[in-house]
């Protein structure tokens, strides 16, 4: 196999990059800060060899997370567009909870932040550290909590005789259909003494986005049609 040339190399390692510079207020003088901050950042993505996507600019406060390019900062990386974050350090990303809810986000999604603070990754405070890590924990025992609800609601449907087999049909590349919310299942379910909060679940485990409260407003507007209908025959 050839062996590739120096150039070749440095263009399969290059990674994809977005640039953030913020300043809080619309003063003129903060223009100034703003350009210092691109033109170092673009500096450390030659040092680094980034190919840079965009360069966002915005003047925002950053205690709030409403704003436009931060969000469409988050959706680059949503997207797998870029790989790499250049601030000029955390708190431009925001401040207070915004920038915890922030981090967390850019964290979970594997992306690197180079800071200028830093001269390189971000280096978090033992105690921004500390946050994230219980945040995540958090996160992970409630998408736990979420999974085993739907177990559960599922069992109890089937032990009282629900067959999801005979009301879910295969697609030809062997998933399942997702129906509107089917108040014929609510009403079976609920016939089954389910209480709510099961029918959802276990709904949710057939694929279909439904919550504890729109099983219960369904099935109470079902009884009132019902209701209306026994009225009209009398």
């Amino acid at each position: 196999m050839p062996m590739r040339t120096r150039k070749q190399a440095k263009m399969i390692n290059e990674e994809k990059a977005i640039i953030y510079c913020r300043v809080s207020t619309e003063k003129e003088t903060q223009q100034t800060s703003i350009e210092r901050q691109r033109a170092e950042l673009e500096e450390i993505a030659h040092r680094n060899d980034f190919t840079i996507v965009e360069i966002i600019e915005e003047k925002a406060s950053g205690y709030e997370v409403d704003r436009d390019g931060m969000l469409k900062l988050l959706d680059y990386v949503k997207q797998g567009d870029v790989s790499v974050v250049l601030v000029q350090d955390d708190t431009r990303i925001g401040r207070g909870h915004a920038k915890m809810a922030i981090l967390h986000q850019l964290r979970k999604d594997g992306v690197k932040i180079y800071t200028i603070q830093d001269e390189g990754e971000l280096q978090l405070s033992e105690a921004d550290a500390m946050v994230l890590d219980i945040v995540s924990i958090v996160e992970e025992y409630q998408r736990k909590l979420h999974n085993l609800k739907i177990k559960r609601g599922m069992k109890a449907a089937v032990d009282r005789g629900y067959k999801p087999q005979d009301n879910l049909g295969g697609t030809p590349s062997g998933g399942r259909e997702k129906k509107e919310v089917p108040i014929e299942e609510i009403v079976r379910l609920r016939e089954r003494k389910l209480t709510f909060h099961d029918i959802a679940a276990t709904l949710r485990g057939f694929g279909h986005d439904v919550s504890k409260a729109t099983v219960h407003r369904r099935y109470r507007e079902y009884e009132q049609e019902q209701a209306s209908s026994n009225h009209l025959d009398d």
